[in-house]
C-alpha cells in the first residue's frame, strides 16, 4: 500500500487546479499506522519490521509520531481485545473482514477505547477518511455503522450527552440554572484542538 501526498488532480488545460488540502500530522500518523496495522493482518510480521518499512514512507518524518506509535505497537498488543469489541458489531467473523476495513477498524476501535481526549465523533469521522482513501467503494460507510455502534458501548456518556450540544457554536458558554448571577459560564468548543487540520467531526 502507498500513500498519497497532497495529490494535484489532472484538469483540463486552463482550467484552475484545486490543490487537496493538506494532512495534519495526526492525519498522517493515522494513515501511517493503519497501513502497518494493515501489514501486520496480512503478513503477520512483527511490529519493528513493519515500523522500518513504515520509515521509508514519503510523509512519515510529518506525522505525530507518538501517536502513530501507540496506534501500531499498542494496537497490535491490544488487537485481540479489540476484536472482541468489534465482534459484537460486524456482520461477519473478524478474520474474514477486508484487511483495509479491519485495519481501519482497529484505528478507530483503538481510539474510541484509549484516546479518550479525542471525541468520538472525531475518532469515527477520521476512520471513515481512511476507509475513503484506502478502502473499496462503500466500505467507508459500512465503517462508520460498525464504529457508530461501538462508540455507543465504549462512549457511552459522550455520546448520550452529544445531542444536547448540536447546533451550538464553538466557544458558546453553557450556562446552567445554577450558575450564579454573574458566574463566568463554562466554555467547551466543539472541535478537538489536537488536530486543528483534522477534517470537522460529522454525525454518524
Amino acid at each position: 500500500m502507498s500513500e498519497n501526498d497532497d495529490p494535484t488532480p489532472t484538469a483540463a488545460p486552463g482550467a484552475p487546479i484545486k490543490r487537496a488540502a493538506p494532512k495534519s500530522a495526526r492525519r498522517r500518523s493515522r494513515e501511517l499506522a493503519m497501513q502497518g496495522l494493515y501489514e501486520w493482518l496480512v503478513s503477520g510480521s512483527d511490529a519493528a519490521t513493519i515500523e522500518a518499512h513504515i520509515q521509508e514512507m514519503d510523509g512519515f518524518g510529518k506525522c505525530d509520531r507518538a501517536h502513530f506509535d501507540v496506534l501500531l505497537h499498542s494496537g497490535i498488543e491490544q488487537a485481540a481485545a479489540l476484536d472482541t469489541v468489534l465482534a459484537r458489531h460486524v456482520d461477519r467473523k473478524t478474520t474474514l473482514l477486508s484487511p483495509v476495513e479491519h485495519a481501519v477498524l482497529m484505528v478507530g476501535v483503538f481510539e474510541l477505547m484509549n484516546c479518550l481526549e479525542i471525541p468520538y465523533r472525531v475518532a469515527i469521522n477520521e476512520a471513515v477518511e481512511l476507509a475513503k482513501t484506502f478502502g473499496g467503494t462503500d466500505g467507508h460507510r459500512y465503517v462508520n455503522g460498525v464504529l457508530d455502534k461501538c462508540a455507543a458501548e465504549l462512549r457511552t456518556v459522550e455520546r448520550r450527552d452529544a445531542p444536547a450540544r448540536r447546533g451550538a457554536r464553538p466557544g458558546t458558554p453553557r450556562v446552567t440554572p445554577a450558575d450564579a448571577p454573574g458566574s463566568r459560564p463554562e466554555t467547551r468548543p466543539d472541535t478537538h484542538p489536537d488536530t486543528p487540520a483534522d477534517t470537522a467531526p460529522t454525525d454518524p
